[in-house]
């Protein structure tokens, strides 16, 4: 049976040991390094979906004002011709009674 000595012995410890850290550092920071890449991914998957997604809100806002400031447009614009139409539409209707009176 071969007997090692105790310089070889303490080489092999420490090779051994080193080779365990290094596998627990690169575990380490493979974790990390994923967590690192996970959040900055996530981040940028956010920002991007709350740009679309305040572009889209922004959108359909600007349909629903113009919708409803042409819908008033159209309401107050009826509201004036209207009243303009039943001025004019007396005023003519009083022109025609006094031409019709007798002695006019």
């Amino acid at each position: 049976m071969l007997k090692f000595s105790d310089g070889q012995t303490d080489r092999q410890t420490d090779r051994q040991t080193d080779r365990q850290t290094d596998r627990q550092t690169d575990r380490q920071t493979d974790r990390q390094t994923d967590r690192q890449t996970d959040r900055q991914t996530d981040r940028q998957t956010d920002r991007q979906t709350d740009r679309q997604t305040d572009r889209q809100t922004d959108r359909q806002t600007d349909r629903q004002t113009d919708r409803q400031t042409d819908r008033q447009t159209d309401r107050q614009t009826d509201r004036q011709t209207d009243r303009q139409t039943d001025r004019q539409t007396d005023r003519l209707t009083v022109q025609l009674l006094y031409a019709t009176l007798p002695g006019a």
